[in-house]
């Protein structure tokens, strides 16, 4: 099958030969259907977080099965799946205490399951190696959904929707009737906002830098916009919030500063929500004398705590009633052979989701 490899950290990937082992026990063979540039993979294809090398990324993708490994049930070929990189053994304390998206199973990225013509292993990328017309994953990775859902869609579903909407549904556990404030809203800042508007959020105040995505925000729900680097921005936090700061700060961006300026838009008895990804190493600064006076909370939030089975379909179905935005996610569709193009779009910012769409194989 073709692949987009990465062999150099940085460098255009390209679209090659590669062989895919069959599915194991536990394991499916998808045909990707669509998949979406997310900025963990871009993080990786930088050099950002660490992999081997050569390697397939792509982690936000969707298809359909075309072969079954040996025990996997629930599932038959030609369903039309959602595929994501949270990968659960179903025996390990997180799994059995329902949460699988922190299951400690090792699994080796490097254990064979792509390689090139000439046996050279290929790193699978996030467990996942979408960037690919075929993958092979483990059945816990996967969620079913309706025929009639368009895979580019689907593919929004497998790490953005859920990471964003996951922060406030199940991470934070948003109130009805609570103050949020969203910093950054990009991709998964978007999310959080239709997350906040879902969990009955009275007030959603979202601050970036650009107005394009403030205008986004107010399309996407929130209730006010505020520019980042607007003068006494705690002011204006202050000020929309009764004096009292949000319930709810929930970063949403990868920049430390935004971290470091989080504590000070928080209420007294606030919970800061760490969604976004620094690159390793970075650190953000709290003064705890602050912290423990103003009784915060600072939660960390990985893939939104979402168990894929239960909660795909729950959005899926929110989509359907008109309450969860998708097709609004998408900036562009581009074709498997212009993905170098829709990576160097993606890194510019301004793109909410850029969409691979496959070509059907006959």
């Amino acid at each position: 099958m073709k692949a987009a490899v990465c062999h150099a950290h940085g460098a255009p990937l390209t679209i090659e030969d590669v062989v895919l082992r069959p599915p194991g026990p536990g394991e499916v063979r998808i045909a990707v259907e669509a998949v979406a540039i997310c900025h963990s993979d871009i993080g990786y294809l930088d050099g950002i977080w660490a992999s081997r090398l050569p390697a397939v990324y792509g982690h936000e993708a969707a298809g359909r099965i075309l072969e079954l490994g040996a025990g996997v049930q629930g599932f038959q070929v030609g369903d039309a799946v959602v595929v994501s990189m949270i990968r659960a053994c179903g025996q390990c304390r997180a799994c059995r205490t329902g949460k699988p998206f922190l299951c400690a199973a090792p699994y080796d990225r490097g254990n064979g399951v792509l390689s090139l013509p000439d046996g050279t292993v290929v790193e699978h990328g996030l467990a996942t190696g979408g960037f690919a017309e075929e993958c092979v994953v483990h059945a816990s990775q996967i969620a079913r959904v309706p025929e009639d859902l368009p895979m580019e869609l689907g593919a929004l579903l497998a790490c953005g929707v859920i990471t964003g909407a996951g922060a406030v549904i199940h991470t934070a556990q948003v109130e009805p009737g609570s103050t949020v404030v969203v910093i950054g809203a990009g991709g998964v800042g978007l999310n959080v906002i239709q997350g906040a508007r879902l969990a009955g959020a009275a007030r959603v105040i979202a601050i970036d830098l650009a107005q394009e995505k403030l205008d986004a925000a107010r399309d996407f729900g929130a209730t006010d916009v505020l520019r980042a680097d607007m003068k006494g921005l705690r002011r204006a936090v202050m000020a929309l919030t009764d004096g009292q700061g949000a319930d709810y700060v929930f970063v949403a961006v990868g920049a430390i500063a935004a971290y470091n300026q989080a504590p000070s838009l928080a209420g007294r008895g606030g919970t800061v929500v760490m969604v976004g990804m620094p690159p390793s190493g970075a650190r953000m600064e709290i003064e705890p004398v602050i912290a423990a006076a103003t009784a915060q909370t600072y939660r960390g939030s990985f893939m939104g705590a979402t168990v894929v089975q239960r909660d795909v379909p729950y959005l899926v179905e929110m989509w359907r009633q008109g309450r969860l935005k998708l097709e609004e996610l998408i900036t562009q569709r581009y074709r498997f052979d212009q993905i170098n193009e829709a990576i160097a779009e993606a890194r510019q910012g301004h793109v909410r989701r850029n969409v691979i769409i496959m070509e059907k194989r006959g």
